[in-house]
């Protein structure tokens, strides 16, 4: 299983990497949403839309490929399982969340919200809370595993900022910076996911 898990991570990582560029090609087609003011779901909506419904099925996909191998990797080393499960079930929500919202996307900003666009809204929240406390219940049991003690500081670290930047973007969703805090959190988890990747893959 550990080589095996090795590879998983380093498919995460490449796919994280994808996930960035497809993000930027996205924001940079018609039309042309802000960065800074509009949040990605809003990249969703348009002629070009597909993009970055494809982009919400590779972060849910690499989101469960990395679960996948981070619990075979746990279970392999110690045996822990227990001390991870919670965190990998909250972090599930993350995952499942985001191929959520490539099938029911959004609502045109200043239009009245759809049904599709309710489900898109609440799979959104459960699935930045599900992200960031996931991390953080992780991080906090990375300690009792002996193959992962010297990632906690830093896994736990990246998650702390993680909760911080998830409560300014709630605050400030509907905001002139909305766009622009709801992508730093979402940077934040997926530098996570990366760091523990890159850890385990090595």
């Amino acid at each position: 299983m550990q080589t095996n898990a090795r590879r998983l991570f380093w498919v995460v990582i490449s796919a994280i990497i994808l996930y960035v560029l497809l993000d930027a090609i996205a924001q940079s087609l018609p039309p042309h949403y802000s960065p800074i003011k509009d949040v990605e779901s809003d990249l969703a909506v348009g002629p070009y839309g597909y993009v970055m419904a494809i982009n919400f099925l590779n972060r849910g996909v690499l989101s469960l490929v990395f679960l996948y191998a981070l619990a075979g990797t746990v279970r392999s080393n110690s045996g822990s399982w227990g001390h991870f499960s919670i965190g990998i079930y909250t972090f599930g929500v993350w995952a499942v969340g985001a191929i959520v919202l490539a099938f029911f996307p959004t609502d045109v900003p200043a239009t009245p919200i759809s049904w599709h666009g309710a489900i898109h809204l609440v799979a959104a929240i459960l699935a930045f809370f599900g992200g960031a406390f996931g991390a953080l219940i992780i991080s906090l049991r990375l300690g009792k595993n002996e193959a992962a003690r010297k990632l906690r500081r830093p896994a736990l670290l990246i998650a702390i900022v993680s909760i911080i930047l998830l409560f300014v973007a709630v605050a400030t969703l509907t905001g002139p910076i909305g766009g622009l805090t709801e992508r730093l959190f979402l940077g934040s988890v997926l530098l996570w996911e990366a760091i523990v990747s890159l850890y385990f893959g090595k």
